[in-house]
């Protein structure tokens, strides 16, 4: 019997009363929970192999509010799975984020013949990072092995509030370890207007458990572990995981581009109330109605209108705008979605194409290297603006400069410190079109000298300020 059927029919006779002349039910026979506990350890025999440790040394983001794009030095670890037996591992981004150096260290199984349950040194690869997404937190990376161990990634969107399911990973550094909990929600939404979501457990989770699977009873991946809500700074019973579905969207992106290219249609859709729906004459009081539809958008060129009803998104009916959000995050650029709305009495069904959305600046970050990029008189990463990063940022004002990928500690006081995104255009008024030329004119400065940078950002341009240390 699989594990979860058992654990359905353990839970149920242990949740239905004994009948009224019927003398007390017996606790579950012993053959009963030896195959419950046999069902388990097969589960988890299943699923360990493909579970690794990632092992990282390199720099990443500071933290606190204040530390907001700057790098510090870090050796560290974190988990993944491995989704593909070539070599594709999953874990999270901010396990990798600024790492010099990735390795990847793979299951080991108990002594020699199962005889000990001590294992035996892992296999330790180097990786490679094939992609980042920041805004999901999922990293891909490559090692070069072939006939690995590997799991298939399930439908969360089939995940149910209650579900058992089990969280693997290295928590603390101590690889191999797994933990068992239920679904404490399905999707969660950690800010209001955020439109990721989290497949909330109780199952323990701590810190080094980041990028490890989740998995259901039948060992699919159902969530890659990313993160906890903690006052202790340890587990506590509040842990999230990125939703498999949204996991599939991001690696298959990565594999395919090395990056995500997240989609939009161009509208603004709100949740309908009893009082927007009598104040616009809307025929149901539930669903979501489109409060704005870009000129020139997508779902402009589509036919669609503000006021309308959506009723359906590729024949999933749509209750409320973060539900519709949700859903159209996860479809890449470039695929088309099937919106069925109401207009006054009307049904209609449209095809919309998703389009492209403006990416995250801080994305750069994972394109440079502290050995290339960094600029230490300004304590910067930065990037030639090339004719790529150029097709990836916002309407610029210029075709050459220096873009800001990241900020060390250990910059230089400025009034306006740089930030990740910003573009130098020009020091002291002379123009800067290359990295190595931005090199060239802070090392022909003297110490204590005054320096102006041209910057622009967010669309404007403006000065920055600072003495050469």
């Amino acid at each position: 019997m699989p594990a979860a059927a058992m654990v359905a029919a353990l839970l149920a006779a242990a949740a239905a009363p004994p009948a009224a002349t019927a003398p007390r039910a017996p606790a579950a026979a012993p053959s009963d929970l030896a195959a419950l506990r046999g069902g388990l350890e097969s589960l988890v025999a299943r699923v360990s192999p493909a579970v690794v440790q990632v092992l990282v040394s390199g720099y990443t983001p500071a933290q606190g509010p204040a530390a907001a794009g700057l790098l510090a030095r870090v050796r560290g670890s974190g988990s993944g799975v491995i989704l593909d037996p070539e070599g594709y591992v999953v874990t999270n981004a901010h396990v990798v984020e600024g790492a010099r150096r990735v390795q990847v260290a793979l299951a080991t199984a108990g002594g020699e013949g199962g005889r000990s349950i001590l294992k035996a040194p892992a296999r330790v690869l180097g990786a490679r990072v094939i992609g980042v997404d920041q805004e999901t937190d999922l990293a891909v990376l490559k090692v070069e092995a072939a006939g690995l161990p590997s799991l298939a990634l399930g439908d969360s969107e089939a995940l149910r509030q209650g579900e058992l399911v089990m969280a693997f990973g290295s928590p603390l550094g101590l690889e191999g370890s797994v933990t068992l909990g239920v679904v404490s929600a399905v999707a969660r939404q950690l800010r209001p207007e955020d439109r990721m979501i989290y497949v909330q457990t109780d199952a323990a989770v701590n810190p080094g458990n980041s990028g490890g699977p989740l998995v259901d009873m039948e060992g699919r991946v159902v969530g890659i572990n990313t993160l906890i809500a903690s006052q202790s700074g340890g587990h506590e019973g509040v842990s999230f995981a990125a939703p498999s579905n949204i996991v599939r969207t991001v690696v298959d992106q990565i594999r395919r581009t090395g990056r995500v290219r997240r989609g939009e249609i161009g509208v603004r859709a709100q949740t309908v109330t009893p009082a927007l729906a009598a104040g616009l004459g809307l025929k149901q009081e539930r669903g979501v109605v489109l409060a704005d539809v870009r000129p020139d958008g997508p779902a402009d060129a589509a036919g669609l209108r503000a006021g309308d009803l959506v009723l359906m998104l590729d024949g999933k009916a749509m209750e409320n705008a973060r539900q519709l959000e949700v859903n159209l995050y996860q479809r890449a650029a470039g695929q088309p979605v099937m919106l069925e709305v109401l207009r006054g009495a009307e049904k209609l069904t449209l095809r919309v194409e998703v389009t492209e959305r403006p990416g995250d600046p801080a994305r750069f970050a994972t394109l440079v290297t502290p050995e290339n990029n960094v600029v230490p008189a300004l304590g910067i990463l930065g990037l030639d603006l090339s004719e790529e990063l150029l097709r990836l940022l916002p309407p610029l004002r210029a075709r050459a400069g220096v873009v800001v990928a990241a900020a060390a500690p250990d910059a230089p006081a400025v009034r306006e410190p740089l930030e990740p995104g910003d573009v130098i255009y020009a020091l002291n008024q002379e123009p800067v079109t290359s990295l190595a030329r931005l090199r060239e004119r802070l090392a022909g400065l003297p110490a204590g000298a005054p320096a102006v940078l041209h910057v622009e950002r967010d669309g404007e341009l403006r000065y920055l300020t600072f003495e050469v240390e």
